[in-house]
């Protein structure tokens, strides 16, 4: 039965009217160079007072335009995608309570008022990720939420810290003596939102959401918060010596391992959750390479073209039975040529293929890292990674798209839902200009670059070679899982080590002290054990007063007869 699609009509219309609006103050920000403080006082009361701050300015405006129109796109999904779902209310509610959270962790520069957003991006992914309400989508919603709280204590620790300063201000911190543990604890947050080594494990599993829940997630809101706080942070954290380092070391690492993950995954919106990790791990990089306005860059292009790439594999989904095994899946091209064409300039702008969105902020992080004083480790996996994101993408298009159909297609496949064409043609748009657009209107860098000849022709031939091993790969005929397969899909074996492994330490641990000491030792030294001996010492004194009582009594009477007698 077909629920009433008016709520999220509703909804996208709300939310493409709100990028609209946000547009012409964008433009303004943008070539005037001019950002606003907004302080709103709460609460005061003597010298005490309680403020939460808004910054407006280029940044924060132009990020939240991109997750509206986002928002909007994904909604408008929804309408087809959740039409049979019976709780199509609650996750138009959930959804837009996303994109509140992450409007308030956009626009608010100070820690305590920051936890508004931050927090609520952890709770409402928790809800969304175990909307389905399976044993999966619970242990999935459990990891995720798990491995996110550790950011979250990150960001409680950091803020008792900075009381020292007087004051929470992203932008207005200053080196103290415990700094350098503010800077640890700030990019611990970071790397458990954004999902890096050794926080990967829980952003494939969270693909036990609805499709359009996951476009939403791993383009623009949940996912790249992190990045976010890194690039708001960054003047601060910058000045630390072993900052750019470790983090050049740890963006490349989960570059190489999620591209080679992907390259072996056979679930079709795992592999493009693994090229978000990958994604994140350039961005990463650039902020490790010291270009914040670069990995903002690049975070805007990827949130449109993932976006695309998420919407098309949803519409490939739902028109395959909901089938998400890339192993059944083939003849797209036929069955499904507008979503199919979608798709391939998602993956083109993925890779970044010339003139594609994605071409004009990764070839620019690629150069940075080749040309930069990085070393040969570094390098070694940004090469690597780079030719397997090509390899991923090409294996991806030939197994679902390209390739003969591998199982007999019962039903017809149609394309002539107005609210599925509608945002994955506004999405590829997005795909193909917005790389221009930010670079000449929004962003300017004015970086660059003079490398020599063969750095500069090496890029062409990574990517060649990435899609050789697709070809080869794809290809080959043995299908034998190894120890280097099993290493790889799980990816590092950080998933056993984070997920399994830990929950059942700290479940039995926690048990073990559950019954040990807080229903052992604490209840008979505390409470109960105070209950039975002021019981025992009760009923002692009641059992001497009861058995007493026929004697009192009978002292009485001789004592008054005696007294008669006298």
């Amino acid at each position: 039965m077909l629920n009433n699609p008016v709520a999220p009509k509703v909804a996208a219309v709300f939310l493409f009217c709100v990028a609209g609006v946000l547009i012409i103050p964008v433009a303004f920000m943008a070539f005037t160079e001019s950002s606003y403080l907004y302080e709103w006082n709460i609460f005061s009361m003597s010298s005490c007072s309680l403020s939460c701050p808004l910054l407006v300015d280029k940044v924060s405006l132009s990020f939240s335009c991109v997750v509206c129109l986002i928002s909007a796109s994904v909604m408008t999904f929804s309408v087809s995608y959740m039409a049979t779902d019976p709780f199509l209310t609650r996750f138009i509610h959930l959804v837009l309570l996303f994109v509140l959270s992450m409007n308030f962790l956009i626009f608010i520069p100070s820690l305590p008022a920051l936890l508004l957003g931050w927090d609520g991006l952890g709770i409402v992914s928790f809800a969304l990720v175990v909307y389905y309400q399976n044993m999966k989508s619970l242990g999935a919603g459990m990891l995720t939420i798990l491995a996110n709280r550790v950011g979250d204590v990150m960001i409680l620790v950091s803020i008792g810290v900075l009381i020292l300063q007087g004051h929470w201000l992203i932008f207005s911190m200053w080196d103290f003596y415990l700094s350098g543990w503010v800077c640890f604890m700030v990019l611990i947050a970071g790397m458990t939102k954004s999902a890096q080594i050794p926080f990967s494990s829980w952003l494939p599993a969270a693909m036990a959401a609805p499709t359009p829940v996951s476009a939403l997630v791993h383009s623009s809101t949940l996912v790249t918060a992190g990045v976010y706080l890194l690039i708001r942070f960054y003047p601060f954290l910058a000045g630390f010596q072993g900052f750019c380092v470790g983090l050049l070391l740890i963006a490349s690492g989960t570059l190489l391992m999620a591209g080679l993950a992907a390259n072996l995954e056979t679930d079709l919106k795992k592999v493009i959750a693994l090229s978000t990790l990958s994604q994140l791990g350039v961005m990463m990089l650039s902020l490790g390479l010291g270009f914040p306005g670069l990995a903002l860059f690049h975070l805007y292009t990827h949130a449109l073209f993932k976006a695309l790439l998420f919407l098309c594999a949803g519409a490939i989904i739902h028109n395959s039975l909901n089938s998400q095994d890339l192993r059944t899946m083939g003849d797209g091209c036929s069955q499904l040529p507008l979503t199919a064409t979608c798709m391939c300039l998602a993956n083109l702008a993925l890779c970044g293929a010339p003139f594609m969105s994605g071409f004009y902020s990764k070839d620019l992080i690629l150069e940075a890292g080749l040309s930069g004083p990085t070393s040969w480790i570094v390098f070694i996996f940004l090469v690597i990674g780079t030719g397997a994101t090509v390899a991923y993408s090409v294996r991806l298009s030939m197994s679902g798209l390209w390739g003969s159909q591998k199982e007999v297609s019962y039903h017809s496949k149609l394309e002539q839902d107005f609210f599925v064409n509608y945002p994955i043609l506004f999405l590829s748009a997005g795909a193909i200009v917005s790389g221009w657009g930010f670079q000449q209107i929004i962003l300017d860098f004015g970086e660059s670059y003079f490398m020599p000849y063969h750095l500069k022709v090496s890029i062409p031939f990574i990517l060649l070679l990435g899609i050789m091993f697709a070809f080869i790969s794809w290809m080959s005929e043995d299908k034998k899982i190894g120890l280097f397969s099993r290493f790889t899909v799980m990816m590092w074996f950080l998933v056993p080590l984070s997920a399994q492994g830990p929950a059942k330490f700290s479940m039995t641990w926690s048990s073990r002290l559950l019954k040990s000491i807080d229903m052992g030792w604490m209840e008979i030294l505390g409470g109960q054990g105070c209950y039975k001996v002021a019981s025992s010492s009760f009923n002692f004194v009641q059992k001497i007063q009861v058995s007493a009582f026929n004697d009192f009594v009978y002292m009485m009477i001789m004592g008054t007869m005696i007294i008669l007698l006298l």
